[in-house]
């Protein structure tokens, strides 16, 4: 390789200043996809409902974008927060205007609310192609401090929200409708889980457990809902930057360790909301179609191993 070429190959390890300083720039490149980028066509004709989109940070809202970008035909919105609803319908109105935006404001955990935006996208569109049941919360107690209340209201909105996701989605997305194309059953149930559930180190007793049973709901109802072309993933963040996980981040950068965010997993660094939007529109696409029944970690490499010390072997 020519001294001067510009394909260089670092031979030793960048200094914790280099790293944070690449962590930054490459977390830019990530957020700056969309406007980078051209139009994509992978969601062309797709109805979705996507739950939990409020936080202005979070993976719902980027999600949003992302699906719109690649020309999804009705993005469902809902939250139960309803602040951000319109901020976040006319952003996608903006840049896509052939896109159409219902946004609901309603609990993604109750059961009438669900049913009928399953129902209302049926009556509208004539059909339902995705459901990405992202909504949920976080508890920060710990064991001694979380009450039977707290614990039964976290399996609540975090699980009890993606059973009826896919009680109700899974029956609308085998609807056909072929006057748009539409001739077969079949659809996509993506539902948000957590490394969390997966391994126990990543969150608490209260949301580990409604996490793992989100898990647990996407490998049971891919054979729930077998032969029916309707599949169901989840997918299982890492530490991603949003308002959830504000605190975490506040705190290392007031302290001064920003940089050492992320540290323990192969890559070296967190990740950001858009990263799992992407994981979700692969999932959405029809370039999924013989993905079902899984639980996909999107969290730099972190639950690839048991933990060690970095540079160290067993």
């Amino acid at each position: 390789m020519s001294k001067g070429s510009p394909y260089v190959l670092t031979g030793s390890k960048p200094t914790p200043e280099e790293h944070h300083q690449r962590t930054l720039t490459r977390i830019e490149q990530i957020q700056s996809h969309l406007k980078n980028s051209p139009r994509g066509q992978r969601l062309k004709g797709k109805v979705c409902i996507i739950t939990g989109v409020g936080s202005l940070h979070g993976i719902g809202r980027a999600s949003a974008l992302l699906f719109a970008h690649e020309g999804a035909q009705h993005l469902y919105i809902m939250d139960f927060a309803p602040q951000n609803l319109p901020d976040l319908k006319s952003t996608i109105q903006q840049s896509y205007p052939d896109v159409k935006v219902t946004t609901i404001q309603a609990d993604a955990a109750d059961d009438a609310a669900i049913a009928a935006i399953c129902k209302q996208a049926i009556e509208e569109e004539g059909q339902l192609d995705i459901f990405f049941a992202n909504a949920g919360i976080l508890n920060t107690k710990g064991l001694r401090d979380t009450t039977s209340e707290v614990f039964l209201e976290t399996l609540r909105v975090n699980t009890l929200s993606c059973f009826l996701a896919v009680k109700y989605g899974s029956e609308a997305m085998m609807r056909v409708n072929p006057s748009n194309g539409k001739t077969l059953s079949k659809g996509s149930i993506i539902l948000t889980a957590s490394i969390a559930g997966l391994r126990s180190g990543a969150g608490t007793i209260d949301y580990s457990a409604s996490k793992a049973a989100v898990n647990s709901i996407a490998k049971t109802s891919a054979y729930q809902l077998q032969k029916t072309d309707v599949r169901v993933n989840s997918i299982c963040p890492g530490l991603i930057e949003t308002n959830m996980t504000k605190n975490v981040f506040d705190g290392a950068r007031q302290r001064g360790s920003g940089g050492k965010i992320g540290q323990l997993n192969p890559m070296g660094r967190y990740g950001v909301a858009q990263e799992i939007a992407q994981m979700a529109l692969f999932l959405a696409s029809d370039e999924s179609s013989y993905v079902n029944g899984q639980n996909i970690a999107v969290d730099g490499g972190l639950s690839a191993s048991h933990p060690v010390m970095p540079g160290h072997w067993a």
